[in-house]
């Protein structure tokens, strides 16, 4: 019997929940986004979040069932991020989801983070399996080999930072808004896309990334080029735009350039491999999806992304990874905890 699944996800900045159908699919998806709240900071606050999830998940979750056109008693499972994330947040949406489980008496299933984000294309698209999957964000950059629902091993991860914390740092380095991702690429579409520096792209024959490098590498050509002060910690380009333009285009052309040489050697080493998906925030860059999508296309290869709203931190995917799960009766007790 089908049933319905309310997703509830707040591991970090974003306060979201969506009711998912097992046949039908999609019925809601509600997201605020405390965006506005971080950026005078330049990143996440984890303590401004956990209190702004607290204030918002209540009325989020209600609009989910709205949407849905559902009551609370009409959900059967309750699926919730419970790794990895701030623990504050994740404590906020847990503790609300555990409630609603005991006082309802309903099913409850955590659910990691990641593992919605390797399964998101499907809430539209059906990529078959096995397929690659390049998951990129600010906090998790990584490489899976997907073989069916719930079933993937990791191939490769970032060694320190990721790639959108790598967009994020640059961009405060030269005194762009958080979040830094849209902004380098709407500069570096200004020139074209064009490499001025050549920043490092490590090594080649490995499936880890790394990016703790690149951003050093840029910081020191912002002080070699008399654009960055140390001292006073300030972006002092004597021409700012032009200077942000050509970082900002390089950077880009970087990153997109470790990405394709990730996946080329992945691909290498599993030839069977039909599909590629990409997910994640750094999804919705639509300079390196292109590229990831003509690599895919100059090899025979199908290459699927989902749309914005599921690229980043969002409930659907997180109630899709439970419509699974519950299919499997993968319930969690109400001994569930975080980063179990």
């Amino acid at each position: 019997m089908s049933q319905y699944i309310l997703g509830i996800e707040t591991s970090c900045d974003e306060t979201a929940a969506a009711v998912y159908h097992q046949e039908r699919g999609i019925q809601s998806n509600v997201l605020y986004s405390q965006m506005g709240l971080h950026r005078q900071f330049g990143g996440v606050v984890p303590e401004i979040a956990s209190r702004s999830h607290i204030e918002k998940i209540g009325m989020i979750v209600q609009k989910a069932l709205d949407d849905a056109q559902l009551e609370l008693e009409a959900i059967e499972t309750i699926a919730v991020t419970n790794k990895p994330g701030l623990p504050g947040s994740l404590l906020v949406g847990l503790c609300f989801a555990k409630g609603i489980a005991w006082a309802l008496h309903k099913n409850i299933i955590g659910i990691n983070h990641l593992e919605g984000h390797i399964f998101s294309p499907y809430l539209e698209y059906r990529p078959p399996f096995p397929h690659m999957c390049l998951s990129a964000s600010g906090g998790h950059t990584a490489l899976y080999l997907v073989h069916d629902f719930g079933q993937y091993t990791l191939l490769g991860q970032t060694l320190d930072d990721a790639a959108g914390e790598a967009f994020d740092k640059v961009a405060k380095l030269m005194n762009l808004a958080y979040p830094g991702g849209p902004l380098i690429e709407k500069l570096a579409h200004q020139v074209d896309f064009h490499d001025f520096y050549h920043y490092p792209r490590g090594q080649r024959k490995t499936l880890d990334f790394s990016f703790s490098g690149l951003k050093t590498a840029v910081l020191y050509d912002l002080i070699k080029n008399n654009a960055y002060d140390m001292k006073t910690k300030q972006f002092i380009a004597l021409e700012p735009l032009q200077t942000q333009q050509k970082v900002a285009s390089s950077l880009l052309v970087c990153i997109k350039d470790i990405f394709v040489h990730k996946l080329e050697y992945a691909l290498e080493l599993h030839p069977s491999i039909k599909a590629v998906t990409f997910v994640g925030g750094v999804a919705c860059n639509n300079y390196i999806k292109s590229c990831l999508d003509l690599l895919c296309k100059q090899r025979n290869i199908s290459f699927f992304a989902p749309s914005a709203r599921y690229c980043t931190d969002n409930a659907a995917m997180i109630a899709l990874v439970g419509s699974y799960k519950a299919q499997r009766n993968q319930y969690d007790t109400l001994a569930l905890d975080i980063f179990e």
